[in-house]
């Protein structure tokens, strides 16, 4: 018998690599030198598994420098209030939210159409109206998936709703666009002060289950409180309700929880003050729909093109991170973190705690992620197919980084864009469109240079 261990492989390879190994034919042996065998294969693969983790470092990449000069043209076609993502339509058109509220039906020459019958946002600091994306099975239910800020008596949460969008055209020219069938699907609750908002959704590659992304609120703690889900990842139901096949899927939590205001550190949270309580009406669905936890703020949900779930989120002062989201794992935050609190209060670094899920890539300065896209196709910019895409807000760049679709990445160019980027997405023909974070941002096209 053998193993071969590939230092570029995952975890999980290596485990079935092992596992076939046992497959082998073997000699007959009495059942206690069988069952010695077995306990001896099981410990060779948890050791081989953890050689494996240990093999992929974690690389800061943050001093990386910007390119000399930008390979593409960027070209401004209208501006927004501080918009925050877009959506192509099977036509050409996108859809893209304002944090103030507004949702725009938007041509490529930056014609713009009001979506009638949003809802209202608890607009303040970092929450608003944010996300828009398109069912994966637009072509037949013309559905689309918002998230955004509700608000509350105190303060906000995050929504997950559904609607219908219906358009009106004649002689090929939009009239009007409206949300029909309206309904929230998922709400975060109590709703209470703090922003982070998280508010992305991947659809998994079978287009049957949602990913949503929840961040901390400011509030630390929730984070790591698997009966609250602030601070996770969820699986749902296209339809907003907990994913079979979820680490504890069925499983109900806590029927009262507490609400804390943003405390000043991760220190300060420990002891913070519980300002309410919040009792659940039925059964508190948050251990169910729970797919991973422990992150901050995660503005960046994507699958790849192999079928990974990456995220990317905001550190601290220090310490954003791109993370390979799998099922069950506890990604650190607020107990660990490559960052500092604001008012430069020590966080222990996560090789304190080798029992947490690492980030692939960190940086160190910050980059402050605005979002994370796979580049798919081999038209305008075929050199990119396969490519990540990270947009960045105070460093004013986008990123773009090479994955090997066995839980690896590294990051290729750099360029400095001069704009707080909040999105960038791929359109039907391959170019590049981005949004600028501003109360005046701009919707930038990138086409390759002439």
């Amino acid at each position: 018998m053998k193993i071969v261990l590939g230092s570029a492989i995952s975890p999980q390879h290596t485990f079935l690599e092992v596992r076939s190994v046992l497959r082998e034919p073997a000699p007959v042996l009495s059942p206690q030198l069988q069952a010695l065998g077995r306990l001896k294969w099981a410990r060779a693969a948890v050791l081989l598994t953890m050689a494996s983790v240990a093999a992929r470092a974690q690389v800061n990449v943050g001093e990386q420098k910007p390119e000399a000069s930008l390979p593409f043209t960027m070209t401004t076609v209208a501006t927004f209030k501080l918009p925050w993502r877009l959506a192509f339509l099977p036509d050409g058109r996108m859809l893209i939210t304002e944090k103030p509220g507004p949702v725009r039906l938007v041509s490529q020459q930056g014609e713009k159409i009001l979506v009638e019958n949003t809802p209202p946002v608890y607009f303040q600091g970092q929450n608003g109206m944010h996300g828009v994306f398109l069912s994966p099975h637009y072509a037949s239910d013309h559905s689309i998936y918002l998230t955004y800020a509700e608000p509350g008596d105190y303060g906000g949460g995050l929504a997950l709703a559904r609607a219908k969008l219906n358009v009106t055209a004649a002689n090929v020219t939009v009239t009007s666009a409206k949300l029909e069938n309206f309904e929230v699907l998922w709400r975060q609750m109590p709703k209470g002060k703090g922003g982070q908002e998280g508010a992305q959704v991947a659809f998994s590659p079978n287009g049957k289950y949602l990913f949503l992304s929840v961040g901390d609120r400011q509030r630390f703690t929730p984070a790591q409180d698997p009966d609250q889900p602030e601070g996770k990842i969820l699986r749902l139901t296209l339809d907003g309700k907990p994913a079979p096949g979820n680490p504890n899927f069925g499983k109900a939590g806590a029927a009262t929880i507490p609400l804390i205001d943003p405390p000043r550190d991760t220190e300060a949270a420990k002891t913070a003050k519980v300002v309410s309580t919040y009792t659940f009406p039925g059964p508190n669905l948050t251990p169910a729909e729970t797919w991973a936890s422990g992150v901050r703020t995660p503005y960046g949900l994507a699958f790849s093109p192999t079928g990974e779930l990456w995220e990317v989120e905001h550190g601290p002062f220090g310490g954003d991170e791109l993370n390979l989201i799998e099922p069950g794992k506890n990604y650190g935050w607020p107990l660990v973190s490559y960052g500092k609190n604001y008012n430069g209060v020590p966080i222990p670094h996560p090789d304190t705690r080798p029992d947490l899920a690492k980030p692939v890539l960190y940086w160190v300065p910050v980059i402050a992620p605005g979002n994370l896209m796979f580049y798919r196709g081999t038209q305008t910019f075929p050199q990119w197919n396969g490519s990540g895409f990270v947009s960045g807000l105070a460093s004013t760049a986008l990123v773009r980084i090479i994955f090997d679709g066995h839980g690896g990445a590294k990051t290729a160019e750099r360029w400095k864009i001069g704009k707080r980027i909040r999105d960038v997405e791929e359109g039907p023909d391959g170019s590049l469109w981005m949004l600028e974070d501003s109360t005046s941002g701009a919707l930038i096209h990138v086409t390759p240079l002439k």
